[in-house]
Protein backbone atom coordinates (compact mmCIF):
# COMPACT_ATOMS: atom_id res chain seq x y z
CA UNK A 1 0.00 0.00 0.00
CA UNK A 2 1.31 3.55 -0.78
CA UNK A 3 0.97 5.87 1.87
CA UNK A 4 2.84 9.04 -0.24
CA UNK A 5 0.91 12.22 0.31
CA UNK A 6 -0.71 13.73 -2.22
CA UNK A 7 0.18 17.85 -1.64
CA UNK A 8 2.50 19.26 -1.85
CA UNK A 9 4.09 23.04 -1.58
CA UNK A 10 6.85 24.71 -3.14
CA UNK A 11 7.81 28.50 -2.02
CA UNK A 12 8.48 28.32 1.78
CA UNK A 13 8.52 32.58 2.56
CA UNK A 14 6.36 32.95 5.43
CA UNK A 15 2.66 32.58 4.08
CA UNK A 16 4.48 29.62 2.52
CA UNK A 17 6.01 28.20 5.60
CA UNK A 18 2.28 28.91 7.61
CA UNK A 19 0.04 27.47 4.69
CA UNK A 20 1.95 24.11 5.13
CA UNK A 21 1.76 24.10 8.71
CA UNK A 22 -1.88 24.97 8.83
CA UNK A 23 -2.72 21.98 6.38
CA UNK A 24 -0.05 19.64 8.50
CA UNK A 25 -1.89 20.89 11.66
CA UNK A 26 -4.96 19.71 10.18
CA UNK A 27 -3.80 16.52 9.75
CA UNK A 28 -3.23 16.33 5.75
CA UNK A 29 0.04 14.94 4.79
CA UNK A 30 2.39 17.05 3.08
CA UNK A 31 5.67 17.92 1.29
CA UNK A 32 7.63 20.83 0.78
CA UNK A 33 10.24 22.34 -1.06
CA UNK A 34 11.98 25.45 -1.70
CA UNK A 35 14.63 26.51 -3.90
CA UNK A 36 17.10 27.49 -1.25
CA UNK A 37 17.78 23.86 0.45
CA UNK A 38 18.82 25.60 3.75
CA UNK A 39 15.17 27.11 3.87
CA UNK A 40 13.24 23.50 3.94
CA UNK A 41 16.09 22.05 5.88
CA UNK A 42 15.49 25.21 8.38
CA UNK A 43 11.25 24.43 8.52
CA UNK A 44 11.85 21.14 8.78
CA UNK A 45 13.74 21.45 11.73
CA UNK A 46 11.77 24.32 13.41
CA UNK A 47 8.16 22.99 12.10
CA UNK A 48 8.87 19.29 11.14
CA UNK A 49 6.77 18.11 14.28
CA UNK A 50 3.99 19.75 14.03
CA UNK A 51 2.61 17.01 11.79
CA UNK A 52 2.92 14.79 8.75
CA UNK A 53 5.41 17.24 6.96
CA UNK A 54 7.99 16.03 4.82
CA UNK A 55 10.34 17.89 2.75
CA UNK A 56 13.08 17.52 -0.83
CA UNK A 57 15.46 19.26 -1.86
CA UNK A 58 15.19 19.55 -5.21
CA UNK A 59 12.41 19.58 -8.10
CA UNK A 60 12.40 15.70 -9.04
CA UNK A 61 12.48 14.24 -5.40
CA UNK A 62 9.97 16.63 -4.35
CA UNK A 63 7.87 15.64 -7.32
CA UNK A 64 8.54 11.76 -6.82
CA UNK A 65 7.74 12.16 -3.27
CA UNK A 66 3.94 12.77 -4.05
CA UNK A 67 1.23 10.11 -4.82
CA UNK A 68 -0.42 10.80 -8.43
CA UNK A 69 -2.89 12.66 -9.16
CA UNK A 70 -0.76 15.64 -7.60
CA UNK A 71 -1.69 18.56 -6.03
CA UNK A 72 0.92 20.94 -5.98
CA UNK A 73 0.88 24.46 -4.28
CA UNK A 74 2.89 27.39 -5.44
CA UNK A 75 4.21 30.42 -3.12
CA UNK A 76 6.17 32.22 -5.12
CA UNK A 77 5.66 36.11 -6.25
CA UNK A 78 3.59 36.83 -9.23
CA UNK A 79 4.54 37.63 -12.15
CA UNK A 80 7.56 35.55 -14.00
CA UNK A 81 8.70 33.47 -11.18
CA UNK A 82 5.62 31.56 -11.31
CA UNK A 83 5.73 30.48 -14.99
CA UNK A 84 9.31 29.59 -13.75
CA UNK A 85 8.09 27.04 -11.06
CA UNK A 86 5.88 25.62 -13.64
CA UNK A 87 8.50 25.17 -16.05
CA UNK A 88 10.71 23.13 -13.73
CA UNK A 89 7.86 21.16 -12.55
CA UNK A 90 6.64 20.28 -15.26
CA UNK A 91 8.93 17.73 -17.12
CA UNK A 92 8.25 15.90 -13.84
CA UNK A 93 4.44 15.90 -13.82
CA UNK A 94 1.66 13.21 -15.23
CA UNK A 95 -1.53 13.85 -17.13
CA UNK A 96 -3.81 14.86 -14.40
CA UNK A 97 -1.94 16.82 -11.96
CA UNK A 98 -2.91 20.18 -10.27
CA UNK A 99 -1.04 23.10 -9.93
CA UNK A 100 -2.47 25.59 -7.38
CA UNK A 101 -0.66 29.31 -7.27
CA UNK A 102 -2.18 31.11 -4.42
CA UNK A 103 -0.13 34.43 -4.73
CA UNK A 104 -1.40 37.85 -6.28
CA UNK A 105 -1.44 36.81 -9.57
CA UNK A 106 -3.04 38.83 -12.21
CA UNK A 107 -5.90 37.13 -13.45
CA UNK A 108 -5.04 37.67 -16.83
CA UNK A 109 -1.87 35.16 -16.09
CA UNK A 110 -3.97 32.98 -14.45
CA UNK A 111 -6.52 32.41 -17.73
CA UNK A 112 -3.62 31.79 -19.99
CA UNK A 113 -1.50 29.54 -17.46
CA UNK A 114 -5.20 27.27 -17.59
CA UNK A 115 -5.30 27.22 -20.81
CA UNK A 116 -1.79 26.22 -21.52
CA UNK A 117 -1.28 23.70 -18.92
CA UNK A 118 -4.47 22.33 -19.87
CA UNK A 119 -3.16 21.25 -23.53
CA UNK A 120 -0.53 19.18 -21.40
CA UNK A 121 -3.12 17.27 -19.37
CA UNK A 122 -2.34 19.35 -16.55
CA UNK A 123 -4.98 21.64 -13.98
CA UNK A 124 -4.31 24.72 -12.70
CA UNK A 125 -6.05 26.93 -9.63
CA UNK A 126 -5.55 30.68 -9.63
CA UNK A 127 -6.11 31.19 -5.71
CA UNK A 128 -6.49 34.34 -4.01
CA UNK A 129 -5.71 33.72 -0.23
CA UNK A 130 -6.41 36.64 2.07
CA UNK A 131 -4.99 37.17 5.55
CA UNK A 132 -1.52 38.08 6.09
CA UNK A 133 0.93 35.78 8.18
CA UNK A 134 -1.53 35.17 10.86
CA UNK A 135 -4.00 34.17 8.36
CA UNK A 136 -2.41 31.61 6.45
CA UNK A 137 -1.61 29.70 10.06
CA UNK A 138 -4.37 30.17 11.94
CA UNK A 139 -6.95 30.48 8.99
CA UNK A 140 -7.55 32.64 5.74
CA UNK A 141 -10.14 33.60 3.27
CA UNK A 142 -9.63 31.61 0.23
CA UNK A 143 -10.74 32.29 -3.16
CA UNK A 144 -10.14 29.58 -5.99
CA UNK A 145 -10.47 29.80 -9.63
CA UNK A 146 -10.28 27.61 -12.66
CA UNK A 147 -11.90 24.18 -13.64
CA UNK A 148 -14.42 23.28 -11.02
CA UNK A 149 -12.95 19.44 -10.84
CA UNK A 150 -9.83 20.75 -10.11
CA UNK A 151 -11.18 22.72 -6.63
CA UNK A 152 -13.40 19.57 -6.02
CA UNK A 153 -10.26 17.66 -5.44
CA UNK A 154 -8.29 19.97 -2.97
CA UNK A 155 -11.91 21.53 -1.66
CA UNK A 156 -11.82 19.03 1.89
CA UNK A 157 -7.97 20.87 2.33
CA UNK A 158 -9.12 24.13 1.41
CA UNK A 159 -12.58 23.94 3.58
CA UNK A 160 -10.77 22.73 6.32
CA UNK A 161 -7.72 24.91 6.96
CA UNK A 162 -9.73 28.08 6.11
CA UNK A 163 -10.92 30.89 8.70
CA UNK A 164 -14.53 29.50 10.05
CA UNK A 165 -17.41 31.91 11.16
CA UNK A 166 -20.90 30.24 12.04
CA UNK A 167 -19.37 27.06 11.20
CA UNK A 168 -18.88 28.44 7.69
CA UNK A 169 -15.19 28.24 5.78
CA UNK A 170 -14.41 31.54 4.11
CA UNK A 171 -13.56 29.30 1.31
CA UNK A 172 -15.88 28.62 -2.15
CA UNK A 173 -15.51 28.13 -5.08
CA UNK A 174 -15.40 31.45 -7.42
CA UNK A 175 -15.75 30.14 -10.82
CA UNK A 176 -13.98 29.42 -14.58
CA UNK A 177 -10.87 30.93 -15.61
CA UNK A 178 -8.87 33.84 -13.45
CA UNK A 179 -12.09 34.44 -11.81
CA UNK A 180 -10.35 34.00 -8.28
CA UNK A 181 -7.63 35.70 -8.51
CA UNK A 182 -9.58 38.45 -9.68
CA UNK A 183 -12.11 38.31 -6.97
CA UNK A 184 -8.48 38.57 -4.49
CA UNK A 185 -7.69 41.56 -6.91
CA UNK A 186 -10.89 43.52 -6.17
CA UNK A 187 -10.42 42.37 -2.53
CA UNK A 188 -7.36 43.73 -2.40
CA UNK A 189 -8.62 47.26 -4.11
CA UNK A 190 -11.40 47.43 -1.46
CA UNK A 191 -8.38 47.11 1.06
CA UNK A 192 -6.54 50.60 -0.18
CA UNK A 193 -10.10 52.33 -0.33
CA UNK A 194 -10.71 51.03 3.26
CA UNK A 195 -7.27 51.84 4.44
CA UNK A 196 -7.04 55.18 3.42
CA UNK A 197 -10.40 56.04 4.19
CA UNK A 198 -8.79 55.32 7.99
CA UNK A 199 -6.04 57.54 7.53
CA UNK A 200 -8.14 60.17 6.38
CA UNK A 201 -10.25 59.77 9.61
CA UNK A 202 -7.23 59.94 10.83
CA UNK A 203 -5.97 62.54 9.49
CA UNK A 204 -8.78 64.66 10.76
CA UNK A 205 -9.00 63.69 14.73
CA UNK A 206 -5.37 64.22 14.96
CA UNK A 207 -4.74 67.35 12.55
CA UNK A 208 -8.43 68.80 12.62
CA UNK A 209 -9.90 68.25 16.46
CA UNK A 210 -6.11 67.58 18.24
CA UNK A 211 -6.37 64.03 19.65
CA UNK A 212 -3.36 62.53 20.98
CA UNK A 213 -2.66 58.66 20.88
CA UNK A 214 -4.12 57.47 23.99
CA UNK A 215 -6.91 59.11 22.44
CA UNK A 216 -7.16 58.43 19.10
CA UNK A 217 -6.57 54.66 20.58
CA UNK A 218 -10.08 54.89 22.53
CA UNK A 219 -11.96 56.45 19.57
CA UNK A 220 -11.11 53.69 17.04
CA UNK A 221 -11.61 50.94 19.72
CA UNK A 222 -15.61 52.31 20.40
CA UNK A 223 -15.79 52.71 16.93
CA UNK A 224 -14.73 48.75 16.64
CA UNK A 225 -17.78 48.32 18.93
CA UNK A 226 -20.52 49.30 16.55
CA UNK A 227 -21.07 49.26 13.08
CA UNK A 228 -17.37 50.05 12.05
CA UNK A 229 -16.56 46.81 13.44
CA UNK A 230 -13.37 45.08 11.54
CA UNK A 231 -10.17 43.65 11.35
CA UNK A 232 -8.79 47.12 10.10
CA UNK A 233 -10.15 49.75 12.45
CA UNK A 234 -9.17 46.84 15.57
CA UNK A 235 -5.55 47.08 14.57
CA UNK A 236 -5.54 50.81 13.85
CA UNK A 237 -6.49 51.13 17.67
CA UNK A 238 -3.56 48.93 18.48
CA UNK A 239 -0.84 50.55 16.64
CA UNK A 240 -2.48 53.57 18.60
CA UNK A 241 -1.54 51.71 21.94
CA UNK A 242 1.81 50.95 21.20
CA UNK A 243 4.52 52.07 23.06
CA UNK A 244 8.30 51.65 22.01
CA UNK A 245 9.64 49.88 25.51
CA UNK A 246 12.79 51.90 25.57
CA UNK A 247 11.78 55.51 24.67
CA UNK A 248 8.10 55.56 25.38
CA UNK A 249 7.51 56.75 22.33
CA UNK A 250 4.87 56.11 19.77
CA UNK A 251 6.26 53.95 17.01
CA UNK A 252 3.49 55.20 14.44
CA UNK A 253 4.34 58.82 14.83
CA UNK A 254 8.26 57.87 13.72
CA UNK A 255 6.92 55.50 10.28
CA UNK A 256 7.83 57.95 6.98
CA UNK A 257 4.78 58.73 5.61
CA UNK A 258 5.15 57.10 2.22
CA UNK A 259 2.77 54.22 1.74
CA UNK A 260 4.16 51.38 -0.32
CA UNK A 261 2.12 48.62 -2.33
CA UNK A 262 2.50 45.74 -4.66
CA UNK A 263 0.09 46.54 -7.57
CA UNK A 264 -3.25 44.75 -6.81
CA UNK A 265 -4.96 48.26 -6.12
CA UNK A 266 -3.72 49.81 -9.98
CA UNK A 267 -4.60 46.62 -11.52
CA UNK A 268 -7.99 46.87 -9.92
CA UNK A 269 -8.47 50.34 -11.09
CA UNK A 270 -7.08 49.26 -14.92
CA UNK A 271 -9.50 46.69 -15.10
CA UNK A 272 -12.18 48.96 -13.60
CA UNK A 273 -11.22 51.55 -16.51
CA UNK A 274 -11.12 48.68 -19.49
CA UNK A 275 -14.80 47.62 -18.10
CA UNK A 276 -16.37 51.13 -17.80
CA UNK A 277 -16.89 51.02 -14.09
CA UNK A 278 -16.82 53.64 -11.79
CA UNK A 279 -14.63 52.76 -8.83
CA UNK A 280 -13.58 56.40 -7.31
CA UNK A 281 -12.68 55.36 -3.85
CA UNK A 282 -10.51 52.50 -5.28
CA UNK A 283 -8.35 54.49 -7.58
CA UNK A 284 -8.20 57.33 -5.32
CA UNK A 285 -6.61 55.38 -2.27
CA UNK A 286 -4.28 54.56 -5.51
CA UNK A 287 -3.48 58.12 -6.45
CA UNK A 288 -2.88 58.90 -2.54
CA UNK A 289 -0.38 56.62 -1.95
CA UNK A 290 1.24 57.62 -5.62
CA UNK A 291 1.10 61.02 -3.70
CA UNK A 292 2.63 59.84 -0.74
CA UNK A 293 5.42 58.44 -2.81
CA UNK A 294 6.46 62.32 -3.96
CA UNK A 295 8.15 62.99 -0.37
CA UNK A 296 10.59 65.03 -1.66
CA UNK A 297 8.24 67.06 -3.70
CA UNK A 298 5.93 67.12 -0.66
CA UNK A 299 8.15 68.61 1.42
CA UNK A 300 9.30 71.08 -0.97
CA UNK A 301 5.61 71.99 -1.27
CA UNK A 302 5.11 72.48 1.84
CA UNK A 303 7.54 75.50 2.35
CA UNK A 304 6.35 77.30 -0.60
CA UNK A 305 2.47 76.62 -1.22
CA UNK A 306 0.19 78.36 0.53
CA UNK A 307 -2.93 77.03 1.86
CA UNK A 308 -5.69 77.79 4.83
CA UNK A 309 -4.56 78.66 8.77
CA UNK A 310 -8.37 78.06 9.84
CA UNK A 311 -9.13 76.37 12.83
CA UNK A 312 -12.15 73.47 13.23
CA UNK A 313 -15.48 75.34 14.28
CA UNK A 314 -17.83 73.96 16.37
CA UNK A 315 -17.95 71.14 18.98
CA UNK A 316 -15.56 68.45 18.74
CA UNK A 317 -17.50 65.23 19.72
CA UNK A 318 -20.28 66.02 17.70
CA UNK A 319 -17.52 66.00 14.51
CA UNK A 320 -15.88 62.89 15.98
CA UNK A 321 -19.11 61.92 15.69
CA UNK A 322 -19.21 63.37 11.87
CA UNK A 323 -16.36 61.31 11.05
CA UNK A 324 -17.37 58.52 11.81
CA UNK A 325 -20.65 58.73 10.02
CA UNK A 326 -18.39 60.15 6.95
CA UNK A 327 -16.16 56.77 7.44
CA UNK A 328 -19.21 54.40 7.41
CA UNK A 329 -20.98 55.90 4.36
CA UNK A 330 -17.73 56.34 2.48
CA UNK A 331 -16.97 52.40 3.03
CA UNK A 332 -20.30 51.39 2.08
CA UNK A 333 -19.71 53.13 -1.23
CA UNK A 334 -16.15 51.49 -1.48
CA UNK A 335 -17.62 48.05 -0.96
CA UNK A 336 -20.30 48.99 -3.38
CA UNK A 337 -18.17 49.56 -5.82
CA UNK A 338 -16.03 47.00 -5.80
CA UNK A 339 -18.95 44.34 -5.95
CA UNK A 340 -20.13 46.44 -8.88
CA UNK A 341 -16.45 45.40 -10.84
CA UNK A 342 -17.07 41.68 -9.69
CA UNK A 343 -20.18 41.78 -11.20
CA UNK A 344 -18.70 43.53 -14.78
CA UNK A 345 -15.97 41.80 -15.04
CA UNK A 346 -18.55 38.12 -14.33
CA UNK A 347 -20.36 39.94 -17.89
CA UNK A 348 -17.42 40.53 -19.27
CA UNK A 349 -15.80 37.38 -19.23
CA UNK A 350 -18.65 34.68 -18.63
CA UNK A 351 -18.24 33.78 -14.74
CA UNK A 352 -20.77 32.48 -12.56
CA UNK A 353 -20.40 35.03 -9.37
CA UNK A 354 -22.02 34.90 -6.54
CA UNK A 355 -22.04 38.15 -4.66
CA UNK A 356 -23.49 36.96 -1.52
CA UNK A 357 -21.06 33.85 -1.65
CA UNK A 358 -18.15 36.27 -1.95
CA UNK A 359 -19.09 38.30 1.29
CA UNK A 360 -19.71 35.61 3.24
CA UNK A 361 -15.99 33.92 2.48
CA UNK A 362 -14.88 37.73 3.40
CA UNK A 363 -16.21 37.74 7.14
CA UNK A 364 -13.43 35.61 8.26
CA UNK A 365 -9.83 35.27 7.72
CA UNK A 366 -9.43 38.15 5.13
CA UNK A 367 -8.33 41.56 5.84
CA UNK A 368 -11.67 43.25 5.14
CA UNK A 369 -13.38 41.18 7.44
CA UNK A 370 -15.89 43.30 9.13
CA UNK A 371 -18.94 42.87 10.85
CA UNK A 372 -21.17 44.59 7.89
CA UNK A 373 -20.14 41.98 5.12
CA UNK A 374 -23.12 40.03 6.69
CA UNK A 375 -24.77 42.92 5.93
CA UNK A 376 -24.14 42.53 2.27
CA UNK A 377 -24.47 38.86 1.82
CA UNK A 378 -28.01 39.36 3.30
CA UNK A 379 -28.68 41.86 0.29
CA UNK A 380 -27.57 40.06 -1.88
CA UNK A 381 -29.59 36.82 -0.72
CA UNK A 382 -33.09 38.83 -0.63
CA UNK A 383 -32.19 40.61 -3.87
CA UNK A 384 -29.84 38.43 -6.03
CA UNK A 385 -30.32 41.35 -8.84
CA UNK A 386 -29.12 43.74 -6.86
CA UNK A 387 -27.30 46.41 -8.89
CA UNK A 388 -26.11 48.40 -6.53
CA UNK A 389 -25.46 47.75 -2.70
CA UNK A 390 -26.81 51.77 -2.44
CA UNK A 391 -29.98 50.01 -2.98
CA UNK A 392 -30.40 47.87 -1.06
CA UNK A 393 -32.65 49.12 2.01
CA UNK A 394 -29.97 48.72 5.02
CA UNK A 395 -27.59 50.32 3.10
CA UNK A 396 -30.10 53.61 1.82
CA UNK A 397 -30.81 53.80 5.41
CA UNK A 398 -27.48 53.78 6.89
CA UNK A 399 -26.16 56.40 4.10
CA UNK A 400 -29.20 58.59 4.88
CA UNK A 401 -28.42 58.43 8.40
CA UNK A 402 -24.72 59.22 8.26
CA UNK A 403 -25.43 61.90 5.36
CA UNK A 404 -25.33 65.16 7.29
CA UNK A 405 -22.23 64.65 8.97
CA UNK A 406 -20.52 62.91 5.65
CA UNK A 407 -21.27 66.52 4.29
CA UNK A 408 -20.35 68.35 7.32
CA UNK A 409 -16.72 66.21 7.27
CA UNK A 410 -16.25 66.77 3.76
CA UNK A 411 -17.18 70.47 3.56
CA UNK A 412 -14.94 71.56 7.09
CA UNK A 413 -11.98 69.70 5.50
CA UNK A 414 -11.57 71.32 2.22
CA UNK A 415 -11.70 75.00 4.47
CA UNK A 416 -9.00 73.50 6.75
CA UNK A 417 -7.08 72.48 3.69
CA UNK A 418 -7.07 68.76 4.74
CA UNK A 419 -6.79 66.38 1.96
CA UNK A 420 -9.58 63.78 2.43
CA UNK A 421 -9.25 62.49 -1.65
CA UNK A 422 -11.18 58.97 -0.80
CA UNK A 423 -14.03 60.79 1.72
CA UNK A 424 -14.84 63.45 -0.90
CA UNK A 425 -14.44 60.80 -4.20
CA UNK A 426 -16.68 58.66 -2.06
CA UNK A 427 -19.28 61.27 -1.45
CA UNK A 428 -19.35 62.96 -5.39
CA UNK A 429 -20.36 59.13 -6.46
CA UNK A 430 -23.52 58.96 -4.08
CA UNK A 431 -24.26 62.22 -5.39
CA UNK A 432 -23.79 61.60 -9.13
CA UNK A 433 -25.37 58.20 -8.77
CA UNK A 434 -28.55 59.90 -6.82
CA UNK A 435 -28.94 62.32 -9.76
CA UNK A 436 -31.55 61.46 -12.25
CA UNK A 437 -30.07 64.17 -14.82
CA UNK A 438 -26.24 65.03 -14.83
CA UNK A 439 -24.25 67.58 -16.70
CA UNK A 440 -23.46 65.06 -19.26
CA UNK A 441 -25.82 66.03 -21.77
CA UNK A 442 -23.20 69.29 -22.41
CA UNK A 443 -20.36 66.99 -22.50
CA UNK A 444 -21.84 65.34 -25.55
CA UNK A 445 -22.84 68.19 -26.76
CA UNK A 446 -19.22 69.41 -26.72
CA UNK A 447 -17.84 66.04 -28.96
CA UNK A 448 -20.55 66.57 -31.24
CA UNK A 449 -19.62 69.93 -31.92
CA UNK A 450 -15.65 69.27 -32.03
CA UNK A 451 -15.74 66.16 -33.25
CA UNK A 452 -19.79 65.26 -34.87
CA UNK A 453 -19.87 62.04 -32.16
CA UNK A 454 -23.81 62.50 -32.56
CA UNK A 455 -25.88 62.55 -29.34
CA UNK A 456 -29.03 60.75 -28.36
CA UNK A 457 -32.58 62.81 -27.35
CA UNK A 458 -34.82 62.41 -24.43
CA UNK A 459 -37.76 63.12 -26.32
CA UNK A 460 -37.68 60.82 -29.49
CA UNK A 461 -34.98 57.64 -30.30
CA UNK A 462 -32.60 57.87 -32.73
CA UNK A 463 -28.96 59.55 -33.20
CA UNK A 464 -28.60 63.15 -33.91
CA UNK A 465 -26.11 65.61 -35.03
CA UNK A 466 -26.82 69.45 -34.74
CA UNK A 467 -24.48 72.47 -35.89
CA UNK A 468 -23.66 73.99 -32.96
CA UNK A 469 -23.76 78.15 -32.74
CA UNK A 470 -26.57 78.14 -35.46
CA UNK A 471 -30.41 78.07 -35.66
CA UNK A 472 -31.36 74.37 -36.02
CA UNK A 473 -33.96 74.00 -39.20
CA UNK A 474 -37.30 73.56 -38.34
Amino acid sequence: MNNKPHFGLTGLAVMGQNLARNIAHKGFPIVVHNRTTAKTEAFLRDHGGEGPISGATDIASFVQALEPPRAIMIMVKAGPPVDEVIAELKPHLSRGDLLIDGGNSYFGDTARRIRELEEDGLLFLGTGISGGEEGALHGPSIMPGGPKEAYDRVAPIFTKIAAQVDGVPCCAYIGEGGSGHYVKMVHNGIEYADMQLIAEAYDLLKNAVGLDNDALAQVFSEWNQGDLDSFLIQITAQIFQTKDPETGDYPVDKVLDRAAQKGTGKWSSQSALDLGVPVTAIAEAVFARFLSAMKEQRVQASRVLPGPTAHLEGDKESFIGAIRDALYASKVVAYAQGFNQMLAAAAEYGWNLHPGEIATIWRGGCIIRARFLNRIREAYEAHPDLQNLLLAPYFTEAVRKGQEGWRRVVMEAVRLGVPIPAFASSLAYYDGYRRERLPANLIQAQRDLFGAHTYERVDRPGSFHSHWGASEPE
